[in-house]
């Protein structure tokens, strides 16, 4: 079974402290449900309509995996902190096997 990723790319951060506050959560939340940070940070370089803003990249066993951790109470509960702090774009993709 290939190796799922999320990646989330940050359009811009309005809240930082409810970023801080997401972050405190989420961390735990997803490595607990089995997610491994392999990329977070500001962006190095950005081409087309890239923006040089916080990028993440975590990768799951299993698009299950992954959908299952973006469900979980813990995980909501850190979005919930987050609120309208940040706008960003989350997406799942399936690893090439």
């Amino acid at each position: 079974m290939p190796k799922a990723y999320w990646v989330a790319t940050y359009r811009s951060i309005d809240n930082p402290e409810a970023l801080a506050a997401y972050s405190r959560l989420a961390g735990p939340a997803i490595q607990a449900a089995g997610g491994r940070f392999l990329a977070r940070g500001p962006a190095v370089a950005a081409w087309e309509a890239g923006l040089l803003q916080r990028t993440v990249l975590i990768e799951f066993d299993s698009v299950a995996a992954a959908r299952a951790a973006h469900d979980a109470p813990a995980y909501q509960e850190a979005l919930r902190a987050l609120g309208n702090g940040a706008v960003r774009d989350l997406r799942v993709v399936e690893g090439v096997a």
